[in-house]
């Protein structure tokens, strides 16, 4: 059964169109990779999906209800550029993504407290427990990004998006992060979208791949069709078919790893 269902979707800015004809059926769950060459209308697809605008054309439903006219507590997302509360220690901006969904908005007492022990754990598993205490400002890019993701991560939405969440980090980080996601993945029923620029990324942690390009192209005119999902591969063989599908779509070859050096 469709969880996330996308029919005929279309989106323009100043009359230019960015993607057409979008058809997509997700169900709960699943994990979706969505790759294809920048500027493609990947990161709009996503902002869609978020309801942080409104479609030209088309609807966008999750679970059979209405579409949505604005981001909900259903609905995490993690942009490029980290988001994180500068007012607030790393704990705090863990507890908020437990408690602001609450009726009062921030936990007293024993809640907090019982709050905060779980924000360490988290923490613990993002590698930055060290600096619980401090403000985001003190932080590296590469940390804020990883309390970000936490930050998303904790409140457990039903739909959890992801822009590229994982580029500014080191190998060994994004090793651990990917670990982190996946781990409560197993945990609850969450549906994930994720953009990456990486393709071998997107095969290991995803259920299915989504190539977005183009299918019509006018030389005298390159901006007047938008992009479609091209191809909706099934990535749950171990994350390893990607190799077979460079020869097939040569423009997502420049996007994967560079083969090493031979000894």
């Amino acid at each position: 059964m469709s969880f996330v269902t996308v029919r005929d979707v279309f989106q323009e800015y100043d009359g230019r169109p960015i993607i057409e004809r979008v058809n997509l059926d997700v169900a709960e769950g699943e994990f979706v990779s969505i790759v294809g060459a920048s500027g493609c209308g990947k990161s709009t697809f996503l902002r869609l999906l978020l309801a942080d605008e409104t479609p030209t054309r088309g609807r966008i439903t999750v679970d059979g209800g209405r579409p949505a006219r604005e981001p909900g507590r259903e609905r995490g997302v993690v942009f490029q550029k980290y988001s994180v509360f500068p007012h607030m220690t790393v704990r705090d901006n863990i507890v908020a993504a437990e408690s602001f969904p609450k009726g009062f908005g921030w936990f007293r007492g024993a809640k907090l407290r019982e709050a905060r022990a779980r924000a360490d754990e988290v923490l613990e598993r993002i590698g930055l427990a060290h600096v619980a205490k401090n403000y985001p400002s003190t932080l590296s890019g590469g940390m804020q990004q990883r309390l970000a993701i936490g930050q998303a991560l904790h409140a457990r939405p039903r739909i959890l998006l992801l822009d590229e969440p994982f580029g500014a980090l080191d190998p060994g980080t994004r090793l651990s992060m990917h670990e982190f996601l996946t781990q409560l993945r197993a945990e609850t029923s969450m549906t994930v979208f994720m953009v990456t620029h990486d393709l071998g990324e997107g095969f290991k942690l995803g259920d299915r791949v989504l190539v977005f390009d183009k299918t019509r192209w006018d030389p005298d005119y390159p901006e007047r069709y938008g992009a479609t999902i091209t191809y909706d591969f099934d990535a749950r063989d171990h994350g390893i078919p990607y190799q077979h599908i460079l020869d097939k779509i040569p423009s997502l070859a420049a996007q994967s790893d560079p083969a090493p050096a031979p000894d």
